[in-house]
This record gives C-alpha cells, sequence and structure tokens, in this order.
C-alpha cells in the first residue's frame, strides 16, 4: 500500500514499556519530532507489548495506548500481547476465550510454593499465569536481572500500586476500568503486514512483517503458530511466542523475505530481518526504544534533538 507520490508507508515497533510513562512520553515526541509529519500521522504503529509491570505508572500507560487512535485517527495502531500482559489479563479476568484453570496449573504445580502462586479470592477461575502474576515469590532477588523482585515472578507489584491497591490484592479486578480489561482482552498475539519496505545494504526490499512479542518457536511450523496465535487459545499454561528466551530468538528457516520483529528479551538485536526491539528490559535505566521502518532508524526516549 504505497501513495500515489510512491512514498513507502511508514512503520514503526515500540519495544517493552513496562509501566514507565515518562519514557513513553519521550519516545512518542521524539518519534513525533523525527519523522515527517504526513508520514508520522499515517503511519502504522506496532507496540511490541509488556505494557505494565516494573515500572510505576501502568495505569497511565494502558490510559495513553487507549486514547491513541482518537487522537490520531490516521494512524494504525496495533497492540500485541507481551507474557507481562497476558498474564495482567489472566488475573483480572480479561483472557480471550474459554479455559478450565486448574489444567493450566496442573504442568507446573510443583514450583508453586516456590513463586507463591496466588490463592486468595477467585484463584480457582484464574490461568495459570494469573496465579503466578499475582503471587508472591518466596525469594527477594532475581539473579538472572540482578535486581530484587517486586512482588510477584512478574514483578507485578508496582502495577497493582498504580491501580491504588496493594500487591497480591484480589481488589485490583474492582480497580482495573472496564476499557483496561477490554483493552487488555483484544490485544493481538500476532500481527501480520504486507509490503513493509525496509532499507537493506542491496537496497530497498518489499517484505511481509509478522511481529510477536518474543518470537517464531524453532522446529515448529510457522503456518501452524500463526494460526495458534491468531485463535489466542488461552487453554494452554503458557504461550512460548510470548514468553520463550533461546527457542524464539532466530527467524526460523522457512521464512523468506519476511521481517520478524519483537520486543521482550532485554536487548536490542537486529540481524538481517530478524529485529528484536527492547532495550529497555523494564530496568529504571535503560531506554524505552523504537525502531522506524523503512530506515532502520532507532528512536530512544533519552534521544536529546533539540
Amino acid at each position: 500500500m504505497t501513495d500515489p507520490n510512491n512514498k513507502p508507508r511508514t512503520v514503526i515497533c515500540v519495544g517493552d514499556i513496562h509501566g514507565y510513562l515518562t519514557k513513553l512520553l519521550n519516545l512518542w515526541s521524539n518519534l513525533r519530532s523525527q519523522i515527517d509529519p504526513d508520514s508520522f500521522n499515517t503511519s502504522t504503529v506496532i507496540f511490541l507489548g509488556d505494557y505494565c509491570d516494573r515500572g510505576p505508572d501502568t495505569r497511565k500507560v494502558m490510559d495513553f495506548l487507549i486514547t491513541l487512535p482518537k487522537r490520531y485517527p490516521n494512524q494504525k495502531h496495533v497492540f500485541l500481547s507481551g507474557n507481562h500482559d497476558f498474564a495482567f489479563g489472566g488475573f483480572v479476568g480479561a483472557l480471550a476465550g474459554e479455559f478450565e484453570a486448574k489444567e493450566t496449573w496442573q504442568e507446573y504445580a510443583d514450583n508453586e510454593e516456590r513463586e507463591g502462586w496466588y490463592k486468595g479470592e477467585g484463584y480457582e477461575k484464574m490461568h495459570l499465569q494469573g496465579r503466578r502474576w499475582g503471587g508472591s515469590i518466596k525469594a527477594k532477588f532475581n539473579a538472572a536481572k540482578g535486581i530484587d523482585y517486586k512482588g510477584s515472578i512478574y514483578d507485578a507489584a508496582p502495577t497493582f500500586e498504580s491501580y491504588g491497591v496493594s500487591h497480591g490484592s484480589s481488589e485490583l479486578m474492582k480497580a482495573v476500568p472496564e476499557d483496561h480489561k477490554k483493552f487488555l482482552a483484544d490485544m493481538a498475539w500476532v500481527h501480520e503486514e504486507d509490503d513493509v519496505c525496509i532499507e537493506t545494504q542491496e537496497g530497498v526490499k518489499h517484505c511481509k512483517l509478522i511481529a510477536v512479542h518474543a518470537g517464531l518457536e524453532r522446529g515448529k511450523n510457522v503456518r501452524e503458530q500463526l494460526e495458534f496465535l491468531k485463535a489466542r487459545d488461552a487453554r494452554v499454561p503458557k504461550v512460548t511466542d510470548l514468553s520463550g528466551r533461546k527457542d524464539v530468538w532466530d527467524i526460523p528457516k522457512e521464512l523468506t523475505e519476511t521481517i520478524l520483529v519483537s520486543g521482550h528479551h532485554g536487548k536490542l538485536h537486529i540481524e538481517g530481518l530478524r529485529l528484536i526491539i527492547d532495550e529497555g528490559g523494564g530496568l529504571e535505566g535503560n531506554p524505552v526504544a523504537a525502531i522506524v521502518l523503512p530506515s532502520m532508524k532507532i528512536v530512544r526516549d533519552t534521544d536529546n534533538f533539540s
């Protein structure tokens, strides 16, 4: 879909925000100042997921994202679910589709005590990830990240607090407004875009683009994975394409001329058409980044363009 002046459409992919409103506002203002107004106002903006947890302002981040379509009616907005958003939705009863809660717990029951799964009001109908999200982890220190846990294995305490309730409180289900629950329930698990232009060493390429929070699983049929992600079937205990690590890092061999873009991994990694845009990792001192196509320009909240 190129316009008559043959200028390729701008596609902006925004990495994990993790409850940092100030970073999000600074990034948005930098994107606006770095992209010409016509292109910015008609761009496709793909948010790669993980809007909640770790940072202090989840509630305000959600408010900002929910109002974007009204404020920028000529942009197209895609809100992908991250593993954190899936778990938040699981806690407040905002997952799409039907699932048998207890069946999602069985495989991981051995971890219940260590991870301190939520056992308060309403837990019987709660998805495994919701229980892990609202639980209280026994360990205080997250050795993998080198920082203390914030309440649960998902660092969800700041999210509870942003809605004015204490971590692990069932009151959150009432405190989260309906439009936030709808936003969680409506999030896509995958997004596909045709004819996205990207500048490469061999010149401008026209590619298909697939955006998914963590990636596509190695050694599994891509078409079947995409169908599963589009169906948003929450009967599984975890969605690897939203939460995996090494097993979703690479671009599957069967994908040709396809850009695969993700956040999740706490790194900025660009290798051919595999784009991983998550410099922040939800850590306070790190930036939130976005990539702008076709130019492949990286824009951060910390950039000072003035």
